[in-house]
């Protein structure tokens, strides 16, 4: 008994993902005794009593309004329940950051998240990169920028290529050093960034925690890989999650489309994803359309989250 007591004498400690503390082992240690458990199996049953319940944390891309201003894409996004808003720049003609670049700055951006109580989770920077907007995001409390790859190349080539890749992401990945942000890199069809051999080789590459990857599902199925396993590879380095399938129109959305997101949303617990899960798709339903998908979209994943919770004997902390 007085092995298993000073094995965890620190305050917290890690065993897989899971973590527990001397004051759960304790509780444990004495309701194994009142019951005669023997000490050998207690170290187990403190374990999974200290498990913690995964909590999903929900984000959604401004671009799902675009032919609304800034503040009224805020507004509809924080009535749906969403925690945090990314941003995006001009892709297919979105206004949003830009204009909050020339009119807001980052002092009107803070102002306005807070008015509707949302977190800022990232710019996506397809337009224009990070470099141009690193010092908004910075001043406005920092977040992720999202930005695409490069070129697609051979195979035998892939190693080569994505180290020259990551090198040259160094005066970006130091901007985010400076400005409190980070980087994800998004993987895309036709891309350097793209298979799963090529996302294991960024991980495997990459060595700053400032630098990662933001995992676009739907790009994952068109080569009809598996989406758990792409995030189990980029575990820590994961920093962006689409949740965003590969279907058309709205069956792009979580619940709206068929694809059973249980398994991925199983996968980023099993990672201890601490980021936000986002909802996404591409095309531009009238505003209330969109509104009423993604509050489907919302409560699916919800009820994903709580489904794998459950199956996995997850406690509430």
């Amino acid at each position: 008994m007085k092995a298993d007591i000073s094995a965890i004498n620190k305050e917290q400690r890690k065993i897989g993902a899971v973590t527990y503390t001397r004051r759960d082992f304790l509780k444990v240690i004495g309701a194994g005794a009142a019951a005669g458990i023997a000490a050998p199996v207690l170290p187990a049953l403190a374990r999974k009593a200290a498990r913690k319940k995964w909590r999903m944390r929900l984000s959604t891309s401004s671009i799902h309004f675009m032919q609304l201003p800034i503040e009224q894409a805020c507004e509809r996004i924080a009535k749906l329940g969403f925690e945090a808003i990314d941003i995006w720049s001009a892709h297919e003609g979105c206004p949003h950051l830009d204009d909050v670049a020339k009119r807001l700055g980052a002092d009107g951006l803070k102002k306005l998240l807070a008015k509707h109580k949302l977190k800022l989770f990232a710019f996506s920077v397809y337009r224009g990169e990070y470099g141009r907007y690193a010092e908004l995001l910075g001043k406005a409390g920092g977040g992720v920028a999202v930005q695409g790859s490069a070129g697609p190349c051979k195979p035998e080539e892939l190693t080569s290529r994505m180290r020259q890749f990551i090198e040259g992401l160094k005066p970006l990945v130091e901007l985010a050093e400076k400005y409190n942000s980070y980087l994800a890199i998004e993987n895309h069809g036709n891309a350097l960034l793209n298979s799963l051999d090529s996302l294991k080789a960024f991980v495997d590459i990459n060595t700053s925690w400032r630098l990662g990857i933001a995992l676009a599902p739907y790009h994952i199925q068109t080569l009809k890989a598996s989406v758990p396993e792409a995030i189990r590879i980029c575990g820590k380095r994961l920093f962006f999650f689409y949740a965003w399938q590969h279907y058309g129109g709205s069956k792009q959305l979580p619940g709206v489309g068929p694809t059973d997101m249980t398994p991925w949303i199983q996968a980023l617990a099993d990672i201890r994803y601490c980021r936000y899960v986002n909802p996404f798709m591409h095309g531009h339903p009238e505003a209330d359309v969109m509104a009423a998908n993604l509050a489907k979209s919302r409560d699916y994943l919800k009820a994903c989250c709580e489904k794998m919770n459950v199956k996995r004997g997850f406690i509430i902390s």
